[in-house]
C-alpha cells in the first residue's frame, strides 16, 4: 500500500489516494492505519490526512421528506456532487481546506468540522463509492492519482455489519434487518459496479474474479 502511494507521487503535487469498497468492507481502518503510518516521521504539519466520504450524508430531515431515510447509506443519500467539488479542490491545493464530518452519536453531519492544510502533502480519501461507475460519482474519475478496492466476501460482509448494529445497541433481529435490508443491498452495488483499481484487496481468490480487473501496473493481494 505504501509502495503503491510512493509511485504515485507527483513532483510538487499533492498526491491523492482513494480506498473504496462495500460497507465493512474494513475501508475506513485502512485508510486511518495508512495514514497514522505516512506521519509516523512528519513534523509539526502531517505529510498525510484522512478525508472521509461520510461527511456528505444528506440531513436526515431531507432525507425524511425524499422518503430515502431507510435507505440512507445508499448512493443516493449522499451529496455526490458536493463530494466531487470538494476533491477537486483538495487536488488543486494551494490553500487551507474546511470539510464537513460525520458524527455517529448525533447521526448528522457537522459543517467544516476537518481542516486540511495546505502543506499536507497527501490526502487519503474513504469511501463506499468513490469508484462507482455511474453519474455523479463518476465525477470522481481521474482525480485520484492511485486508487485500492477492498472486496471481502458477501458472507464475511454480513457477519461485521450484523456485529456493527449489535454494537448500536440493536436487538439481533434488527441488526440482522438493518443489515440485509439496507446495508448489504449497497455492498451488491459496490462490488457489481465500481471501476477497476489500483490494488485491488480480495479476501478470496474466487472474489476477485467477479471484480474489475486492476488498472495496468496494479495488482491483486
Amino acid at each position: 500500500m505504501l509502495d503503491l502511494i510512493a509511485r504515485a507521487a507527483r513532483s510538487g503535487k499533492r498526491v491523492l489516494i482513494g480506498i473504496a469498497g462495500p460497507p465493512g468492507s474494513g475501508k475506513s481502518t485502512l485508510a486511518e492505519d495508512v495514514v497514522e503510518q505516512l506521519n509516523l516521521k512528519a513534523g509539526s504539519v502531517p505529510r498525510a490526512a484522512l478525508l472521509p466520504m461520510d461527511g456528505f450524508h444528506l440531513d436526515n430531515e431531507d432525507l425524511a421528506e425524499q422518503g430515502l431515510l431507510p435507505r440512507k447509506g445508499a448512493p443516493e443519500t449522499f451529496d455526490a456532487a458536493g463530494l466531487v467539488r470538494l476533491v477537486r479542490r483538495v487536488r488543486d491545493g494551494g490553500t487551507d481546506i474546511h470539510y464537513p464530518l460525520f458524527d455517529r452519536t448525533q447521526d448528522a453531519c457537522l459543517a467544516d468540522a476537518g481542516l486540511l492544510k495546505a502543506e499536507t502533502a497527501i490526502v487519503v480519501v474513504e469511501g463506499n463509492y468513490l469508484l462507482l461507475d455511474a453519474p455523479p460519482w463518476d465525477g470522481l474519475a481521474g482525480l485520484f492519482d492511485a486508487t485500492v478496492f477492498l472486496a471481502p466476501s458477501i458472507g464475511t460482509l454480513e457477519e461485521r455489519l450484523i456485529s456493527r448494529w449489535l454494537s448500536f445497541g440493536f436487538s439481533p433481529e434488527a441488526a440482522a434487518e438493518k443489515a440485509r435490508g439496507n446495508d448489504l443491498k449497497n455492498a451488491h452495488l459496490v462490488l457489481g459496479n465500481s471501476r477497476a483499481a489500483d490494488l485491488l484487496l480480495a479476501e478470496e481468490a474466487g472474489e476477485a474474479d467477479k471484480l474489475p480487473k486492476p488498472r495496468k501496473n496494479g495488482s491483486i493481494i
